[in-house]
């Protein structure tokens, strides 16, 4: 009987302490959604609609026409420029060598930036074998198995219970085309390198498998991945950050606070990659949209784009990990992955 008696008083605690803990939540939805700080709804909202798996939270506190008001007032302005290619000049004479790891600190972030003189060294790397598999690799598998320096997250998959193993949309690697399936993703561009060198940029909305291949081809990309351009209650994805030297303009943040991956390239070609952290991650929110653009602007891209986001967001530099995944079974290695931007050695 003593046994039951505590047993039941046991589970009697648990479900105590269960409901206070539900309660606490709940309520810190109804301060962030209806406190006296916009600033601070605004953020969870736009935070949580670009989560995989957190995006109903946001209905369990306000209606869709509320949400995507709030959207709407933090997003990305269309931004319909093209990349002008002569203002990239590869310099000849920069060191091919020169390859450099930098800290990067915000207000809701912490960040690194490899920069990368030798635009041909950032290459593509993919676990395609004639086949896409159901399991994805760590980001250190894809950069040590092709025997590269560095590496970075990048491109749309399917992430689902992390298994990681097929890219949405597009992806080149070497000039050829490994995976070409544009249907259904709405704000679908290509973010990668040309056989120039050139970091492209590519709006690809509306276009089918054969109108891709074309761009592909008559492009002349090398290396490149696919991601989306959509601001609504369902998704909050941006692409092209800078333009030609043009930074995009926005409302409000911008987007939500979340990890992210970009990339950018300089006037003289030497590429930016760049990893933020946040979800918490060393007590961080993450880095919104105008923060993407501050950074990139200040170490001089002329073009740059957002790549991916979220716990997939990851960087590996001379055989150990500079920013991890912000999941906690994987907050040491990287989500698994089909596609990742790499750095060749010398």
């Amino acid at each position: 009987m003593k046994a039951l008696k505590f047993i039941g008083k046991l589970f009697s605690f648990v479900g105590v302490f269960l409901i206070v803990l539900l309660v606490t939540i709940y309520g810190m939805g109804l301060i962030f959604c209806y406190g006296p700080s916009a600033h601070a709804r605004n953020l969870f909202v736009t935070t949580l609609l670009e989560t995989g798996q957190m995006k109903f939270v946001v209905g369990l506190f306000m209606s869709d026409e509320k949400v995507q008001e709030i959207v709407d007032s933090n997003s990305m302005a269309a931004f319909d420029v093209e990349a002008d290619d002569s203002l990239i000049n590869i310099d000849s004479e920069i060191n091919k060598d020169g390859i450099e790891l930098v800290q990067i600190s915000g207000s809701t972030y912490s960040a690194k930036m490899i920069i990368v003189n030798d635009p041909a060294r950032v290459k593509l790397a993919t676990i395609y074998d004639g086949s896409w598999k159901q399991y994805g690799v760590t980001l250190d598998k894809l950069v040590n198995d092709n025997d590269a320096f560095a590496g970075v997250n990048g491109g749309l998959y399917y992430s689902d219970s992390n298994k990681g193993g097929r890219p949405l949309g597009l992806v080149v690697r070497d000039c050829v085309i490994e995976h070409n399936n544009p249907s259904g993703i709405a704000g679908l561009h290509l973010v990668g390198f040309n056989e120039d060198n050139l970091l492209k940029i590519i709006d690809l909305s509306g276009k089918n498998k054969s109108e891709v291949e074309n761009v592909i081809k008559e492009e002349k990309i090398r290396d490149a991945v696919a991601f989306q351009e959509e601001s609504s209650d369902a998704n909050n994805h941006f692409v092209k950050l800078i333009i030609n030297g043009e930074e995009r303009e926005f409302n409000g943040a911008g987007s939500g606070a979340n990890p992210r991956t970009a990339i950018g390239q300089r006037a003289d070609g030497s590429v930016l990659l760049l990893v933020t952290d946040g979800r918490g991650a060393s007590g961080h929110l993450g880095a919104t949209a105008s923060d993407l653009i501050e950074i990139m602007s200040e170490y001089g891209a002329i073009n740059a784009a957002n790549i991916d986001g979220g716990s997939s967001s990851s960087m590996y530099y001379d055989g150990k990990y500079e920013m991890t995944s912000v999941t906690l079974y994987y907050s040491n290695s990287s989500w698994r992955l089909p596609t990742g931007f790499i750095v060749e050695k010398r």
